[in-house]
């Protein structure tokens, strides 16, 4: 992953041939255009990378691309229907109703990326330069009950890892399904509270370009959810 230092960040305007990010670069500079959903009585809290290009979306929230199977996987594991929360039969999810849900089910959402740099221009991970992560310490004092992160994907969970300060390498990383202490420390020294001793699990992408099926797929979550006492 590459993570741009703030000092690199505010210079982004000079043309200095040393500069970590060219002017061409500046441009390309896209912003997180979804607020995270922070329940107050969350208890765990969901944490994947960026959305796809705004041509793909099918709603303003947080997976809006229509077959990106992540509220398909929730209405099964919730509610027994894919379609749960899907508008008729339109190409699209209600927001409203999953934001509710996840008010009710004490299930936060947050991305672990707040700026990025797209350098294919699509939503792959793969190709996404990462400029700002999330800022932890804002968002856990928002969720002071979350005990448990968990990751959509091997990229997420990398930024979150990188957060860490004493990151592990990548061979330590949790596998998909798997899971690991999350001994995060406030980045600020003026927060007083205590950290949660966190935990976080790595679970399964919901792209239809990761190779698994909706119903593996689908499982891997039901099994997550039933261990948070969800289900």
């Amino acid at each position: 992953m590459t993570t741009y230092p703030s000092h690199a960040r505010e210079n982004t305007n000079k043309t200095d041939s040393n500069s970590t990010l060219s002017e061409t670069h500046v441009a390309e500079i896209e912003t997180h255009p979804f607020p995270p959903v922070l329940p107050p009585n969350a208890t765990v809290m969901m944490m994947g990378t960026f959305p796809p290009t705004i041509d793909k979306w099918a709603m303003s929230f947080h997976y809006p691309n229509f077959y990106n199977d992540m509220w398909r996987i929730y209405g099964r594991v919730f509610f027994d229907d894919a379609d749960y929360f899907r508008v008729g039969d339109e190409k699209r999810f209600d927001p409203e109703r999953i934001r509710a849900f996840m008010f009710d089910r004490g299930i936060a959402s947050c991305p672990t990326v707040k700026q990025a740099i797209r350098e294919t221009g699509n939503a792959s991970d793969k190709n996404l330069t990462v400029v700002t992560p999330v800022d932890l310490d804002d968002i856990l004092l928002q969720v002071p009950k979350v005990k448990t992160l968990f990751t959509t994907g091997g990229k997420a969970t990398e930024v979150l890892l990188n957060l860490l300060s004493e990151p592990p390498i990548k061979s330590k990383y949790p596998k998909t399904n798997q899971s690991m202490d999350y001994p995060y420390e406030w980045q600020s020294t003026g927060n007083k509270a205590d950290v949660n001793n966190l935990t976080l699990y790595r679970l399964p992408s919901t792209s239809r370009a990761y190779p698994l099926s909706l119903d593996k797929k689908a499982a891997a979550y039901k099994s997550f959810f039933e261990k948070m006492g969800k289900l």
